[in-house]
């Protein structure tokens, strides 16, 4: 199932088709709204990096000029689907090969009937370059007049990031504006060309809205085809970034050399990351649908930026990267494009600075970094936000200064990507420092409990955001156990393979023998409460807590934090997510199933699932078909799958469930399709699929090895 589509326009539901329909390459993305535009559409595009300072939020990712802005006139009638009579309509994103299209048959209010197709993608085979296509095909004799434009006049939900610099037409006839970032300083310029049928073009200057417009004789029956080329690049790419964005937009010479090259670099993509499901048409769509939203949003020549919890999809956390990237996406990405991976690590090495900063003002050594990451790596966590029963009133966000497990989760996918990939040049020169720097972390913040005899971290938040200022959350402990002793194995690997490399961190890191010792001494001795049958408590006393039925509170539409409220909720094991299951997914090494299944049993009638975390149920899917309930898995699977797609949480409008999109992969391909990679390379595969699936396939790439794995319901499979 490569085709998303819808066959009627229903405004009630404008945000969330932008969000879902929404294309990209990795350097910008454009939401689904429609190009003559629409009342309170909430059209925008993003580009990786491009970002400038915002009250409340810190700093947002700036809405760029808009490229797509194409007004229609039918005898100076302006086609708009707020006015007339929709007549047909269909529009479809064509994730095989990133093309957004659109077609309507439309009567004006003075009743001449037209139908437009609208066609566009945002080039991958060359980033720099927008191409929209227009056939407007009349039913009447008159006038067709075209007004193609780059607005400037964008905004973030009414705030504005943007100062014209200028705008003009080139002698070749391409119109262009610049525009900078108020705060940031960042320029963006956009250069466009207009292709076609012949035409009088006429250039209209307007400020901040360089116009073209052209006008054709309508004849019944007859197409008239328009192509809109912009070339558009930021100050980011260099010192000159209108010469870049011409440059590019000369390059497209026409539609269908620019449309061949986009499909046979999306062929490229589809080939590495290959997976089908046979016998489940909804699951089959929701997975590539998943990939398809994280590749478009996946950068490929730029190392400084990462893929925020909303990709460049909408203005949910304001492009802002969280631990969804490493924990979520990033799997997908090491074991299909592992490229795709290290640039990605590359922006943890290079805000590496930004979180030794957090780590000292706190008064730690070590790396903790961002809860919420954009470019420079510096903590943009909102401090307060509206709170949830009294919007006048404001509630504390806690999670910049309490969740320092992110440091423990950045740190396990550079040793992911590492086990994955063998890069020994990459962990040696950039991903073995992230790993000691955020073990001296760990090592620092950790207390020692008298009273328990055992080292611990009291005042934190763990995964589970339901409950805050918790102690010794079982997920912050273990991974930060986790993180101490590969740092430990990180540096005994350096002294062995690259010495001049280990005396550089011992140095630098200040790596004496003492500190080491005592890293030691906190990963041997960290607390864990563990009942006699393998439970682990999720954080200490969460067992007194008041034990809920969530059931008692159906039907509901609200998440139980919203029912509770920010306080109330910590008073109940009502959480919004499993941490302990998902520390057993992330170390599954170190449980046995009869270890799983007890936690799996006790917190999963416990998890918020469906108005919760996003994160949850992909990750729940994974370890129930671990535990062999294939029938739960599915239903947590399809809940992750349903998220953006059928707008579950009526939130998508903000933007795509990044992280739940990277889940769904994973369930996939590690729940039902049974993948399981040991830290040694090695690898197997249990395959639990769903009765009616006749078949799963899905390829994956370990150690420059690319394999085709086919599982089938009885538990056989196939590798090719």
């Amino acid at each position: 199932m490569w085709i998303l589509a819808e066959d009627a326009f229903d405004p009630a539901q404008q945000h969330h088709k932008e969000t879902i329909f929404t294309i990209g390459n990795g350097y910008l993305a454009t939401r689904g709204a429609f190009e003559e535009g629409y009342p309170n559409d909430r059209r925008a595009t993003f580009i990786h990096g491009v970002f400038d300072d915002a009250p409340i939020v810190v700093t947002e990712l700036a809405n760029a000029p808009d490229w797509l802005a194409m007004q229609v006139l039918l005898d100076g009638e302006k086609f708009s689907l707020a006015t007339g009579t929709i007549l047909a309509y269909r529009r479809e994103l064509d994730m095989q090969n990133g093309i957004l299209r659109r077609e309507v048959r439309w009567r004006s209010p003075q009743g001449r009937v037209v139908t437009i197709r609208f066609t566009r993608f945002a080039s991958l085979a060359d980033e720099h370059l927008l191409a929209l296509r227009c056939e407007i095909v009349p039913e009447f004799d008159g006038q067709i007049e075209v007004r193609a434009a780059l607005n400037g006049q964008t905004d973030n939900e009414g705030l504005l990031h943007w100062r014209l610099i200028e705008q003009g037409q080139l002698t070749d006839g391409t119109v262009f504006l610049r525009t900078r970032t108020r705060k940031s300083g960042i320029e963006v310029a956009c250069a466009m060309r207009l292709h076609g049928d012949t035409a009088q073009t006429m250039f209209w200057d307007v400020e901040n809205v360089p116009t073209l417009q052209q006008v054709y004789p309508a004849y019944a029956g007859q197409p008239i085809v328009v192509m809109k080329f912009v070339g558009i690049a930021t100050s980011r790419d260099g010192n000159q970034p209108l010469d870049i964005a011409h440059h590019h937009v000369q390059t497209a010479h026409n539609w269908e050399s620019a449309l061949a090259a986009q499909q046979q670099a999306w062929a490229r993509e589809w080939e590495r990351c290959h997976v089908e499901i046979n016998g489940d048409d909804e699951a089959d769509l929701a997975v590539r649908f998943s990939i398809f939203q994280l590749l478009i949003a996946a950068p490929r020549h730029d190392h400084r930026v990462n893929i925020g919890a909303k990709t460049l999809s909408g203005f949910g956390y304001r492009g802002h990267a969280f631990w969804d990237t490493e924990i979520f996406m990033l799997p997908l990405f090491i074991y299909t494009s592992p490229e795709i991976a290290r640039n990605l690590l590359d922006y943890r090495y290079v805000t590496l600075p930004a979180a030794r900063a957090k780590a000292r003002a706190a008064g730690y050594e070590g790396a903790w970094y961002a809860w919420e990451s954009a470019d420079t790596g510096e903590e943009v966590t909102p401090t307060w936000v509206p709170d949830f029963h009294d919007k006048k009133k404001l509630a504390r966000v806690w999670t910049g200064d309490l969740a320092i497990h992110i440091s423990a989760d950045v740190a396990y996918a550079v040793q992911q990507y590492w086990q994955a990939t063998g890069d020994n040049a990459w962990y040696i020169e950039r991903g073995a420092e992230i790993v000691l720097d955020t073990a001296k972390f760990f090592a620092a913040r950790a207390e020692w409990l008298a009273e328990r005899g055992c080292y611990g971290y009291t005042d934190v938040i763990g995964p589970d955001e339901y409950h805050d200022h918790v102690n010794n959350n079982a997920y912050t402990n273990l991974l930060a156990q986790w993180n101490i002793r590969t740092g430990l194995e990180t540096l005994a690997w350096l002294e062995q393979h690259a010495p001049q490399k280990a005396a550089e961190l011992r140095q630098q890191l200040d790596l004496t023998p003492e500190r080491l010792q005592h890293w030691q001494t906190v990963a041997e001795k960290m607390c864990i409460s563990l009942r006699p049958n393998g439970l682990i408590e999720q954080f200490d006393g969460f067992f007194a807590l008041k034990d809920v039925n969530l059931a008692d509170y159906e039907p509901r539409t609200k998440s139980m934090h919203e029912i509770f409220g920010i306080e109330g909720a910590n008073e109940y094991q009502a959480i919004k997510q499993p941490d302990v299951l998902m520390l057993q997914f992330l170390l599954r090494e170190q449980y046995s199933d009869s270890q799983i299944r007890v936690n799996y049993d006790y917190y999963t009638p416990r998890t918020d699932h469906t108005y919760g975390s996003s994160l949850g149920p992909p990750i729940q899917a994974i370890v129930a078909c671990q535990m062999g309930d294939v029938a739960e898995a599915y239903e947590h699977f399809i809940r992750a799958a349903r998220a953006d797609l059928r707008d579950v949480r009526g939130n998508a409008g903000d933007g795509i469930h990044a992280a739940s999109a990277g889940g769904v992969w994973q369930a996939v391909v590690f729940g039902f399709g049974g993948l399981r990679i040991h830290p040694d390379g090695t690898w197997e595969v249990h395959p639990r699929l769903p009765s009616y699936w006749r078949w799963l396939t899905y390829r994956f790439t370990l150690r420059g090895q690319t394999h085709t794995v086919t599982c089938y319901p009885d538990g056989s499979y196939t590798i090719g």
